[in-house]
């Protein structure tokens, strides 16, 4: 069992003739996934994977053809509202939105309207969600991973990636990993994939990844305390840096005096949740509670 995507999920690439939908396209169809149909745009009635995906216009005939459930969104970022939209009209239940630098505005747009569906919104710039040996829906390495009871959820972007290899290294399974994006602004949030982790009887604990800015790790540690009964551990980046010094082009809400990593940390302490300061602690940390 996994949270949001199976081996049954029915998944469709918008963007899929991108240089970037093109290749995860590729990669998501060689782990075993059932790609059921491309959207592009002037394109449609055509052929996408050598010829062993079908092309559509519109995500409407496409779920009309295939009965797709899910989609995966490699459009340029000023598309990607519009792309978000024509999903969520046509009946997707799980919009996964990899394109990377979508105006706040835009994301505000597709929250609001995703509120009041039972759909969920991955994104943006989100690694996607991915579940060891049996589905993957986005840009995680599928060959770092193996099936168990961890569930995963980062907002730390490639970071995650070697936390699966840290994890991969040291026998420690997945249930499902699922990138939310580095965003200050995100559709789903910690809690709303907290609450599906909780549901779920093949994820024993949960594991977060964070960082610094917003208040998504704060709101999470409340949550925690009030609704989770499964154990929670945590790993928030920048503990050490200090918040009146700014490095090269590193994003601003990194430096957000107000939601430092520090007072994360000890707010989800505070909660119960076991934390790891580096990352090579936390294989350790997640063997002594197996134990």
């Amino acid at each position: 069992m996994s949270i949001l995507i199976d081996q049954n999920s029915r998944i469709i690439i918008q963007g899929i003739n991108g240089r970037a939908g093109s290749f995860f396209a590729k990669h998501i169809q060689a782990y075993g996934n059932n790609i059921v149909g491309g959207i592009a745009p002037a394109y449609g009635g055509g052929w996408a994977l050598d010829g062993k995906v079908p092309l559509f216009d519109t995500v409407q005939e496409c779920v009309q053809s295939t009965d797709a459930d899910t989609t995966v969104i490699f459009v340029p970022a000023h598309s990607a509202a519009d792309a978000c939209f024509e999903a969520l009209n046509a009946g997707i239940k799980n919009i996964i939105c990899i394109s990377s630098k979508v105006p706040l505005k835009d994301i505000s747009l597709i929250k609001s309207c995703i509120k009041d569906s039972d759909a969920i919104f991955i994104g943006p710039s989100a690694t996607g969600v991915f579940s060891p040996g049996k589905a993957l829906a986005g840009i995680f390495p599928a060959n770092q991973a193996i099936e168990g009871d961890l569930g995963v959820i980062s907002r730390v972007g490639s970071l995650s990636f070697d936390v699966l290899d840290l994890l991969y290294e040291n026998n420690i399974g997945v249930s499902t990993a699922v990138g939310l994006g580095d965003n200050c602004m995100t559709g789903a949030s910690f809690v709303d994939i907290l609450d599906l982790f909780e549901t779920d009887a093949h994820t024993d604990r949960i594991l977060i990844l964070g960082q610094p800015g917003d208040i998504q790790e704060e709101l999470a540690a409340t949550h925690i305390l009030e609704s989770i009964t499964k154990p929670v551990f945590a790993y928030i980046v920048g503990e050490s840096i200090n918040p009146e010094r700014i490095i090269g082009l590193t994003d601003l809400s990194m430096f957000d005096t107000q939601h430092r990593s520090i007072d994360k940390i000890q707010a989800l302490a505070n909660s119960g949740v076991q934390i790891a300061h580096r990352i090579e602690e936390l294989p350790q940390i997640l063997k002594n509670k197996a134990g």
